[in-house]
């Protein structure tokens, strides 16, 4: 059996139909279509020689024992946000499936080193807000305490959503001991952003996830009469966060792949007869440099300060949440830069704005390379997602080359 990248395809395709309905597929985690996915994963494992099980958080393994147990690990998530696309996280999956497939086949069953795949348990965090759970869980930087109050929309609490699926929260730390013989870690994803397609490119090689910083931002001015207070008497809160929200674009250009977003702004008493005397607004900064990032977050507070200085107001900040750049591995990197260039004959290395999964498993101490596949339009968490059907297929090729050549390396 010789890789297949069009049944990666077709097994993509098949998913989707399955999960997803006319808004884009449904596979939130902890929900009855995403057990529906994973049940549906299982089936396809049936005639391969591996052992499957799930870990205390709910990761899924499927290992095929090699010659050294030494393990290179392929990741991916089948979970998907609300109304999302159909390859968002499942086409990791289903291409490192295509993988172990073909090392199973070539190497009769046991190949030079162990192959594992994992398909991380609530990647997304689209239903209890908590981003990267399984992941976490493995590499240790889970947090039980904080997220055990955790409700949805619905008042479910995210403890009893979690344990209806088999998962008690307070084993999240057993599954460390997957970490054990990890020797390098590989994951495949779609872009979800224009830069491949805008260089022509079908593939690119992901330098690293970019750290975040996220606040929240109040302004505090002075609650008037629209009518009756002059334009020079005003204390407009909201006049101060729009100046904010357009200088942190000129903050963010003066650095290559750096972005910041004001995202979320809310007024008070937000009815169109009176001068905001409050303004609540969310900031979000990213960048792989951990410089960069922190220079941003100080051009943004002087700014916010000068901007209510201006406006007679007044502001304060308070940190919603932050992470540390993850660069990846400098010889993963090289690997996944050959493993593309033999496939597409070019290549582009680049940041990931989004986070994934691969940072946790980084963190954790394990060598770890993603590589990126174009995204038509740069455009993802939507059931309008798509990628080329050639790349698609390029992207399993690049992925297999790219295990072949990591295998090689961790055997040295």
């Amino acid at each position: 059996m010789s890789l297949d990248p069009k049944r990666t395809i077709a097994e993509s395709k098949e998913l989707r139909a399955l999960t997803s309905d006319e808004n884009g597929a449904q596979r939130v985690a902890w929900t009855d279509t995403w057990l529906k996915a994973r049940k549906w994963f299982l089936s396809k494992l049936s005639d391969l020689p591996v052992e499957q099980h799930y870990d205390s958080a709910g990761n899924n393994w499927v290992t095929l024992p090699g010659a050294s147990e030494k393990a290179l690990l392929i990741g991916g998530h089948l979970d998907s946000v609300p109304n999302g696309g159909w390859l968002d996280g499942a086409l990791n999956v289903l291409a490192g499936l295509e993988v172990l497939r073909r090392f199973a086949s070539e190497f009769h069953g046991r190949p030079p080193a162990t192959i594992r795949l994992v398909d991380w348990a609530d990647e997304e965090g689209a239903r209890f807000g908590r981003s990267l759970l399984g992941s976490s869980a493995f590499a240790g930087t889970h947090s039980i305490a904080a997220d055990r109050g955790r409700a949805d929309r619905d008042g479910v609490k995210m403890e009893d959503a979690l344990r209806r699926c088999g998962v008690e929260m307070d084993r999240f730390p057993e599954a460390e001991g997957e970490r054990k013989n990890a020797s390098a870690y590989l994951e495949l994803h779609i872009e979800q952003g224009p830069v491949l397609e805008s260089l022509g490119l079908p593939l690119g090689v992901v330098l690293g996830t970019k750290g975040v910083e996220r606040h929240n931002i109040t302004f505090h001015g002075q609650e008037a009469h629209s009518g009756s207070t002059p334009m020079n008497a005003r204390h407009d809160a909201l006049a101060a966060a729009a100046k904010l929200a357009l200088e942190i674009r000129t903050i963010a250009g003066k650095h290559a792949d750096a972005v910041c977003t004001m995202g979320s702004l809310k007024t008070f008493p937000g009815i169109v007869t009176a001068v905001v005397g409050r303004c609540e607004a969310t900031l979000d900064q990213r960048d792989l440099n951990a410089g960069v990032l922190a220079q941003m977050y100080r051009e943004a507070q002087e700014a916010s300060r000068r901007f209510a200085a201006e406006e007679k107001c007044t502001v304060e900040w308070s940190r919603l949440w932050n992470i540390e750049p993850v660069p990846f591995h400098p010889a993963l990197l090289d690997l996944c830069e050959q493993a593309v260039r033999e496939t597409s004959g070019s290549t582009h290395r680049m940041p990931s704005g989004p986070l994934h999964d691969a940072a946790e498993v980084s963190r954790a101490g394990i060598p770890t390379v993603m590589m990126f596949v174009q995204s038509l339009n740069g455009i993802s968490h939507n059931k309008i997602e798509d990628t080329r059907q050639e790349h698609l297929e390029m992207s399993v090729i690049a992925l297999d080359k790219l295990a072949s050549k990591t295998v090689h390396w961790i055997l040295k």
